[in-house]
């Protein structure tokens, strides 16, 4: 059986077990908002909550979509009992989680969030070409018009005074100096892109669509910020076979299995900027026709 730990919206999850249901294969889809009681029944570990329940060996494949498994933790009258119960718990709910990503998986809860600045430097000792960057708490070594700002994380109140309208964080030249010092911010070259690459990795393979964003002034900058009435050109793409490589080398590096990365092709380099765990793929899947619900149920 197939463990699937998402959460109540997600459409990329809704759409692989589509597939499932197609290759008649059985699984259990786990949301965000459930809580989960370890039992021991016929003296195998089982799991139940108040929408699912499973013995801990029926699972064969695990696909960390979001989120993870949460824990009911039993309380006691007596503290001394609390003390000791909550270490036994923690002790089997670490169990369950290990055991989970012992077998085949795409991806582990452990890794569902990667440290920007760590992956940078991973790629960088893989030979994947990265986009100058420092973090400044103001902007005196900032070149105007020439440098770019980025989050850090996915907080868009770190760089709050870069906000737009809407309240979503994209990345934005830098056109002006700020006054006061502010929260450690991440700051990047600006590079002249041809155009920007979105690839797909799962265990090995790449899935690549280009993303002719530098045709139109609001996606220049940044693809995510769409133009909804001008919507940019999108097509297939392979990316060169030793890039692929060294894509392949910064996952396994990072215990990666699958994620979305993000580039630039500028004159012939490719400069890598992201890799995300949990990106999205559903454009790039329907766009390019890669089917890639069906790679991701097949794989699992």
């Amino acid at each position: 059986m197939i463990l699937i730990i998402s959460d109540n919206n997600d459409i990329s999850t809704t759409e692989v077990i589509k597939w499932l249901l197609v290759m008649e294969k059985k699984f259990v889809r786990i949301h965000e908002d459930e809580i989960f009681e370890i039992k021991i029944i016929q003296k195998k570990i089982f799991l139940e909550s108040s929408c699912n329940c499973f013995f801990l060996d029926e699972i064969h494949s695990v696909w960390y979509r979001r989120g993870g498994l949460n824990f009911k933790r039993l309380r006691y009258k007596n503290n001394s009992i609390n003390i000791n119960m909550n270490e036994a718990q923690h002790w089997l709910e670490d169990y369950v989680k290990k055991k989970l990503e012992s077998i085949k998986h795409i991806n582990k809860e452990s890794n569902s969030l990667v440290n920007k600045l760590l992956v940078l430097e991973e790629a960088e000792k893989v030979g994947l070409d990265v986009p100058p960057y420092f973090l400044a708490e103001n902007t005196d070594d900032v070149i105007l018009g020439k440098t770019i700002v980025k989050t850090i994380a996915g907080n868009p109140m770190l760089e709050s005074f870069y906000k737009n309208s809407n309240g979503m964080m994209f990345t934005s030249i830098v056109e002006e100096y700020e006054n006061e010092n502010f929260f450690p911010t991440f700051f990047q070259e600006k590079i002249e892109k041809d155009f920007e690459i979105r690839t797909f990795y799962l265990n090995g393979k790449c899935w690549s669509i280009a993303i002719f964003s530098q045709n139109d002034d609001q996606t220049k900058v940044d693809f995510r910020n769409y133009n909804y009435e001008k919507r940019n050109k999108n097509v297939r793409y392979n990316l060169p076979k030793e890039i692929e490589e060294k894509v392949h080398q910064l996952m396994q590096n990072l215990d990666l299995n699958c994620g979305s990365l993000d580039f630039m092709k500028s004159g012939d380099k490719f400069y890598f900027l992201e890799v995300n765990p949990i990106g999205q793929f559903g454009y790039l899947s329907k766009i390019c026709n890669y089917l890639l619900e069906k790679e991701i149920a097949e794989y699992l």
